[in-house]
């Protein structure tokens, strides 16, 4: 397969590592970056020599020149890492200089951006990709394949606190005009997870909802889940391992669902799967966006069943 060039914005994002090294992996070159913070020496490790922005608009001038030269140096793919609020408008930049977008999470905030880019798409004939890395965990694909032979409705318990200091609150990722909030910007991952699992919802109950944590109860088509998420380190649970800020779990009837390794590797193998065709579509990522977007925007019910013990 010859060398795929790529592009990426938001350089100075703390999940850009883990796709550059992809790109690395892949045995891709990055050729061009865009990012308003120069705090980007992390490239050094990988591609010294890529061309560096902190204005968009050159950037995207940039990706054109490389469009109309030789088909060498074009952008194959450019991948998305900026802020929640841009990734619609940076996919869409990508499609139309001739690339195909793999965009972290999520997509893009809200459900109708997606028509408008299955239309782009078909318009530019380039794809839009995403980042589902837990569907790739092996243990997740393994635990799939249990699931995929038992016939009985599961109790299903997430429960997800990963602790962030006062500056989570000024920066982007603290408006969820901006990021979506609490139950897009870090339970989206897992709400698309529950749902490859167990299919599709068929009832919604947000019990709390607020800029720290968010929780509620659903009705999958085979399974009841309660869940949770925060990232007020006042929720960690007492069984938390002292000096440890994260605590994620998910049971199903009780039984702990280990999956906390393995994660370093899950974008290298997205990448793969992307660059053989194989990728996450807009498709895949459409229920989650819209469950997410019905959660965001649900009026908080005080009771209801399925309340999870952390729901206070």
């Amino acid at each position: 397969m010859p060398m795929k060039n790529f592009a990426l914005t938001g350089l100075a994002g703390y999940i850009v590592p883990r796709h550059l090294a992809a790109i690395q992996a892949v045995g891709g070159r990055l050729v061009a970056a865009v990012d308003p913070n120069d705090s980007v020496g992390v490239v050094d490790s990988y591609f010294p020599d890529a061309a560096f922005f902190t204005e968009y608009e050159r950037f995207d001038r940039h990706l054109e020149v490389l469009r109309r030269g030789p088909q060498a140096g074009r952008v194959d793919y450019v991948s998305v890492c900026a802020p929640n609020h841009l990734h619609d408008a940076h996919i869409r930049t990508a499609l139309r200089a001739g690339a195909d977008a793999l965009c972290e999470k999520p997509l893009v905030l809200n459900p109708w951006n997606l028509d408008a880019l299955e239309a782009l798409e078909a318009e530019t004939g380039r794809r839009v990709w995403t980042v589902l890395q837990l569907r790739v965990h092996p243990a997740l694909v393994a635990l799939r394949e249990r699931l995929a032979s038992s016939s009985h409705r599961h109790a299903v318990r997430l429960t997800y606190v990963t602790s962030r200091g006062r500056w989570y609150r000024y920066s982007w990722k603290g408006d969820a005009r901006k990021s979506g909030g609490v139950s897009t910007n870090i339970g989206i991952h897992f709400f698309d997870l529950l749902m490859w699992l167990f299919g599709a919802p068929e009832r919604s109950v947000v019990h709390l909802s607020d800029d720290e944590r968010a929780a509620g109860w659903m009705a999958l088509e085979r399974a009841d889940i309660e869940w949770f998420l925060s990232i007020d380190a006042a929720d960690l649970p007492p069984e938390t391992p002292a000096g440890q800020s994260t605590y994620r779990s998910i049971t199903v009837d009780g039984e702990e669902v280990e999956f906390s390794g393995g994660f370093r590797d899950l974008h290298t193998v997205v990448y793969e799967e992307t660059l053989g065709g194989r990728g996450f579509g807009i498709a895949d990522a459409r229920p989650s966006i819209e469950l997410a977007y019905a959660i965001r925007t649900a009026r908080p019910e005080a009771g209801g069943e399925g309340r999870h013990p952390l729901a206070r």
